[in-house]
């Protein structure tokens, strides 16, 4: 068979480029041909690639991007993608993740902010008092597009929700703070309907225990109920494969977030577990 992997133009850092590289590695190595495009490779006029280099159309598309238009256009031209389109435009916002697995998985208690404009902004805060009331202090504030938790902030005072709303303009939602498992969660890979590889994150000095904020990990062994949580997790959004980070709850596991294009390097270093192999078995086996 013959894959495209679709990547971003403007995201270039070794981080990205190597997690590119093990995909391009493991198609090749289970006996498809590959060629990588970026979303700048694939403009799309009337249904038609403006670019001349595209002379054959793949058999599937490992879709390694957040373009969702670009997505939604490939779709529309009959393009098999994994993942596919609206799956990735769940995931890369946390408010539609909220809405969409509410009442089916365990989550924080959650509130979406209200939609204002970017040159207008929250120049009203009412509804500030009643997230306070319901959420207390801590709470924490996300921005719904953002990755390896910089996106993410602790408010403790009415004062830290001000400073918040200064300094970003982007949308917002409110969670319940987790307090017995500060600094710790589980991330665990899920393809197909299998979880691949898990691990322990835990950061003494943040309340966030992505690696990227200064965490470490170590190799986790997940219970059964977290399992579980994971993979009816994927499958309510139909994911193909994704990333599930997991609090620890006084009752039971907690979702935190769902990653459609999880990075694996770091799972890589803790487990020895390849996922891209993993992901490119799932994506044979899906095309028979």
């Amino acid at each position: 068979m013959y894959a495209w992997l679709v990547i971003n133009e403007f995201l270039n850092s070794n981080k990205f480029n190597e997690i590119y590289k093990w995909l391009e590695r493991a198609t090749i190595k289970h006996n498809n041909k590959i060629d990588v495009f970026t979303n700048s490779d694939l403009l799309i006029c009337n249904g038609k690639f403006l670019n001349p280099d595209i002379t054959k159309m793949p058999d599937y598309v490992i879709f390694w991007d957040k373009d969702i238009v670009l997505a939604k256009q490939l779709e529309n031209m009959g393009l098999k993608l994994f993942n596919n389109s609206r799956a990735i435009e769940i995931c890369d916002n946390k408010a539609l993740t909220y809405v969409e697995l509410n009442g089916k998985i365990e989550m924080p208690d959650t509130i979406v902010c209200p939609m204002t404009y970017r040159n207008i902004g929250y120049n009203k805060m009412d509804f500030v008092n009643m997230a306070e009331e319901r959420l207390g202090y801590p709470m924490v504030v996300k921005e719904c597009c953002g990755s390896f938790g910089q996106q993410v902030y602790l408010a403790k005072s009415r004062q830290d929700i001000e400073s918040i709303f200064n300094k970003t303009k982007e949308p917002l939602i409110f969670q319940k703070f987790i307090d017995n498992c500060v600094g710790r969660d589980i991330r665990l890979n899920v393809v197909g309907d299998k979880v691949v590889a898990s691990m322990l994150r835990y950061n003494d000095n943040d309340f966030r225990a992505n690696i990227t904020n200064g965490g470490s990990m170590e190799k986790y062994n997940p219970t059964q109920e977290e399992v579980k949580m994971a993979i009816d997790t994927c499958k309510a959004l139909n994911l193909d494969f994704g990333g599930v980070d997991i609090l620890f709850g006084e009752n039971g596991p907690i979702l935190c977030e769902v990653n459609s294009n999880a990075h694996f390097k770091n799972i890589y270093d803790c487990t020895g577990e390849n996922v891209a192999d993993y992901i490119i078995e799932y994506i044979n086996e899906a095309m028979k």
